[in-house]
């Protein structure tokens, strides 16, 4: 026996062990939004907050920041940020309502819509890498000038929607319980996911916001992957407008009011890092969830305005700043 044990003893003594540290940042919005979705199902438990018609409605509130906040996770993983996606998508509404309302489909709708964004981002992307004005500026710039376009498009009028078969598919239909919008959220949820973490693509947003100069210096022409992030958020926040549209059953200038910030606080709170070379399209998608949870369920306890916007800023500052401590030990 004693034998035994000192030849365990030996083997034992010859493995190395390694502790991996947990990147707590990594989990702390999946923590954060398992433990308001726990407070408010107790809380609100004879509220019906629990009912699969009200989780589906909250998806249903979010999916487009959720759509606009995977292009914009890109973005924001360079170390740039576009404050235009929420005035791109009320324009982008209002010219899809606009071809469906000329009687040109419910492709060409899609496509109005869509190439309105993309025409933003391209103008957004080129100011930045071309003209070396900082995004911040830029876009802050074409914000003011696309939400001007989207109010005196119309006069500042809604324009009616009368096609199901656009409304259906962009926004308001479901299949079986299934809201079409759903759907849409985790097609590009797996797209945004791969894109980021599995392609020679992602991999380059990274470098680029990790460090420019030496992406520069590894061949990785970061203008181009700058000028493409910006497309890519101007694509998603005009389909963002279709939805929009396509859920409201017309056009309006006022949609994707506020928008912006929301969407980059879902990015920032999923686990994005501010100055750029980390990024997480599933966090950011959870991170809009949890600010949907927070908006319904604060709602739903009947606090007015003033008091929601207070609690919901608390718990977003709570929480960022729990997870960039529990990175920084």
């Amino acid at each position: 026996m004693p034998s035994k044990d000192i030849e365990i003893n030996s083997q034992l003594n010859g493995v190395k062990w390694q502790f991996k540290k947990i990147d707590w940042r990594s989990y702390i919005v999946y923590i954060a939004f398992v433990c308001v979705l726990i407070y408010f199902s107790i809380a609100l438990n004879s509220e019906g907050f629990l009912t699969a018609e009200n989780l589906l409605n909250i998806v249903r509130q979010t999916a487009m920041i959720s759509i606009m906040g995977i292009a914009m996770t890109f973005v924001i993983s360079t170390g740039e940020i576009d404050l235009s996606v929420g005035s791109i998508a009320a324009l982008s509404s209002l010219t899809a309502a606009l071809a469906l309302q000329a009687g040109f489909g419910a492709i060409s709708g899609l496509l109005a819509g869509v190439g309105t964004g993309i025409a933003v981002g391209l103008a957004n992307g080129l100011l930045i890498t071309k003209a070396a004005i900082p995004s911040f500026l830029v876009t802050l710039g074409t914000m003011g000038i696309v939400k001007g376009a989207a109010m005196w498009t119309t006069k500042t009028a809604p324009v009616p929607i009368l096609d199901p078969t656009f409304n259906f598919i962009f926004g308001s239909g479901d299949i079986g319980v299934i809201p079409i919008l759903l759907i849409w959220t985790l097609i590009f949820t797996v797209i945004g996911h791969i894109l980021l973490k599995k392609t020679a693509f992602g991999r380059q947003v990274l470098a680029t916001g990790g460090n420019e100069s030496a992406a520069k210096f590894s061949g990785v022409k970061t203008w181009k992957i700058k000028l493409l992030v910006f497309l890519g958020t101007g694509l998603m926040a005009g389909f963002a407008g279709v939805l929009y549209a396509g859920r409201m059953h017309a056009g309006r200038y006022t949609f994707g009011d506020g928008d912006e910030l929301s969407v980059i606080a879902a990015v920032i709170l999923g686990g994005t890092a501010l100055a750029g070379g980390v990024g997480t399209v599933i966090g950011t998608v959870i991170g809009s969830l949890m600010i949907g949870v927070i908006n319904n369920g604060l709602i739903i306890m009947g606090l007015d305005v003033s008091q929601q916007m207070m609690i919901r800023g608390l718990i977003i500052i709570l929480a960022v700043a729990f997870g960039k401590k529990s990175a920084d030990q």
